[in-house]
């Protein structure tokens, strides 16, 4: 579909937020060749990074929306921008762990490497200022941050689905699904659905013969090669 940016209404990280003069209840997403990491101390750029996390994103959400799960993506529209439905994000970031390592080895103890026994579910609040803590669901309603514990029910139920789903479609590609992060978002009827964004940049896929890591880990340790990895998961998932 034509798009004509309005307004920008929204950035971060990794995305601009743009109003569109073609529909009041779409928006257009831009992803950005930024690379941020640790709460946006470390900083850096990534020429084309933004055009693959897109068409990984892209890809990943068609998926979904083929197995059931509701999205705001509409439609993709360049190498680097998206069209999709307008929704207030829910102010949790809800993190699936299959393989503990990262901050959970740090918290926890957990062997670096270890396959938990079952998918973990965690919730952190979207708050920069307090370095996105980790709640449990009391910590949830007492932010009022969800509206009930229904949905907060909903919200596990939904990120244990996208879960199976890909962990199904990506070791077919040879990757471990280590762990990702996802946001939610109520759309202008009320209801929940799946938004922002599924990629190298939110995920952590491991090579499932090697365990080498090809995601945003590359340049969180400095191990360099951080648009190859993310052009070898693109490639994987569209073999």
């Amino acid at each position: 579909m034509k798009a004509t940016k309005k307004e920008m209404i929204y950035e971060g990280k990794a995305k601009k937020i743009w109003s569109i003069n073609e529909d009041e209840n779409l928006l257009l997403a831009e992803f950005k060749d930024s690379l941020t990491a640790f709460n946006g101390i470390k900083k850096s750029q990534e020429l084309g990074k933004g055009a693959l996390n897109n068409k990984i994103s892209t890809q990943i959400f068609k998926i979904l929306e083929t197995n059931g799960i509701k999205t705001d993506l509409i439609e993709t529209i360049s190498d680097n921008e998206q069209i999709v439905k307008k929704c207030t994000i829910i102010p949790l970031e809800v993190i699936v762990r299959n393989i503990a390592t990262g901050s959970l080895t740090k918290r926890l103890g957990i062997k670096d490497g270890t396959v938990l026994p079952f998918a973990l579910v965690e919730f952190c609040y979207k708050n920069d200022d307090l370095n996105d803590p980790i709640l449990n669901d009391e910590h949830a309603l007492l932010l009022n941050a969800i509206e009930n514990q229904d949905e907060l029910n909903y919200l596990k139920n939904e990120a244990k689905k996208i879960n199976s789903i890909l962990k199904e479609f990506f070791i077919k590609k040879d990757l471990k699904l280590v762990d990702f992060k996802i946001e939610f978002g109520k759309d202008v009827d009320g209801n929940i659905i799946l938004a922002d964004e599924i990629s190298p940049d939110s995920c952590r896929f491991w090579d499932a013969k090697t365990n080498e890591k090809l995601d945003k880990d590359r340049f969180r340790q400095d191990l360099g090669n951080v648009k190859v990895a993310y052009e070898e998961v693109l490639k994987r998932i569209l073999s």
